[in-house]
């Protein structure tokens, strides 16, 4: 039997692991046998050489078992989990959850915080006043069988080797392999017991695959991977290229997911959210294909449904639900400035990951885990690709609690915007199904 160094140095030389060496190195990494050097060792040696199919698998089922898992037998239903990989401005999961869930599917979710630039489903429920990401098991799957939603943060007995691992491959440079990506995100949701997965992955300039082809191949494996464990998995390619939405920020995201569930969100935010819904139906076995579900989405935002499970979703995890009908209750940072245009044109595109960091520099994000992050800081785009620009038009809206920091955050948000003399074609919102 090899040691682990062996095993480090098998993945180094381009060799491949067993089913029982994987589950051997996650084993002893939740368990301390493994120091966290040793580990990422192995990490990089992963990243550079690879995991073929078989191995990814095996590393995925041996996560999955790590820890105990979430079992939601109890509530009836299909429960289906929505999942992205990540970009700026990604209000989807606040705007999904309570719509879907309006509909009659069951959403329990373990979400994670922001990172760099990307934005973390946490950070922004925790900017309503009082909501709490954290519940006991029991009382998680009651709230899911009475109210349809619950939004967690992942608990530490639940898949503990993705969460070690991914927190090491964050410090390590180790985050954009494909068979890690894959192992941790289809381990989660088995462990977090989805019987159906839709995963959103984002390709562009916001996102960690920044062309078609990257996201194509994770998207492929996911499914791949994802269906040998068990699970139905529908996999949508969708753009990153510019910032979902106009809002990029805790509060201000919240803000824009209220009005989104009021029917006055923005176009391509709404038609994500109708679009990626409508397969969660039929994924829940609640429409009989994705004309009906998307019919049945509309009807509950007209109708107010998805309005008021939302409401119940805050109220059940402690939030204050008169944001609902007063979102001036979510606190955004004192001081505000206009960015304004240079010269006359058309938005030609946005570098997303740029704007990203230039709402981090305005305290909306975290460089490392245990950063502060101002929950009212952000910014608004006044505008997206294809729009129309006089000289001196606002362009972006930004909030900060530091004035010293609106010097960068400017610099960034422009160095970011790309303009054309002549129009130009908003991209496309979907690549591939």
């Amino acid at each position: 039997m090899r040691s682990v160094l062996e095993l480090i140095e098998l993945k180094r030389d381009g060799g491949r692991h067993s089913a029982e060496e994987l589950q051997r190195l996650v084993d002893g990494f939740v368990s301390g046998e493994m120091p966290d050097y040793q580990m990422a060792a192995w990490l990089m040696a992963a990243l550079l050489n690879g995991l073929d199919g078989d191995e990814t698998v095996a590393l995925t089922k041996a996560m999955t078992a790590s820890g105990r898992r979430v079992d939601l037998s109890g509530v009836p239903g299909i429960k289906v989990d929505k999942h992205s990989t990540g970009g700026v401005g990604d209000t989807t999961t606040m705007v999904l959850a309570p719509l879907v869930a309006s509909c009659g599917v069951p959403v329990a979710k373990m979400s994670g915080r922001g990172l760099g630039h990307t934005g973390g489903t946490l950070d922004k429920l925790e900017s309503i006043p009082g909501f709490s990401v954290t519940l006991d098991p029991e009382v998680f799957k009651r709230q899911v069988r009475d109210i349809g939603v619950a939004v967690i943060a992942q608990s530490a007995d639940v898949d503990p080797a993705d969460k070690k691992m991914y927190a090491l491959r964050d410090v390590t440079g180790t985050v954009p392999a494909i068979p890690l990506i894959v192992s941790s995100i289809i381990s989660k949701k088995v462990a977090g017991g989805a019987d159906a997965i839709l995963l959103d992955v984002k390709t562009g300039s916001g996102s960690f695959m920044k062309t078609e082809q990257q996201a194509r191949e994770l998207a492929a494996e996911l499914t791949r991977v994802g269906e040998l464990l068990g699970r139905t998995v529908v996999c949508v390619m969708s753009d990153m290229d510019q910032p979902l939405g106009r809002a990029v920020g805790n509060a201000l995201e919240v803000r824009e997911a209220i009005a989104t569930l009021q029917g006055e969100g923005p176009g391509d935010l709404t038609e994500l959210c109708l679009a990626l819904g409508s397969k969660m139906l039929v994924l829940g076995g609640v429409a009989t294909d994705e004309e009906d579900g998307r019919d049945r989405l509309l009807d509950s935002i007209a109708s107010g449904r998805a309005l008021e499970t939302f409401r119940a979703w805050v109220t059940a995890q402690g939030g204050d639900a008169r944001i609902v009908d007063d979102p001036g209750l979510l606190v955004l940072a004192p001081i505000m400035h206009m960015v304004t245009g240079d010269r006359d044109g058309y938005v030609a595109g946005f570098d997303a990951e740029g704007v990203g960091r230039s709402a981090m520099a305005l305290g909306a994000g975290r460089a490392h885990k245990e950063d502060e992050i101002d929950l009212g800081a952000g910014l608004v785009m006044e505008h997206k690709v294809g729009d129309r620009v006089e000289a001196g038009d606002v362009i972006a809206t930004l909030y900060t609690s530091d004035a010293s920091c609106l010097p960068e955050a400017e610099a960034r948000f422009k160095a970011a915007l790309r303009m054309s003399d002549t129009p130009v074609n908003p991209p496309p919102l979907f690549h591939e199904v």
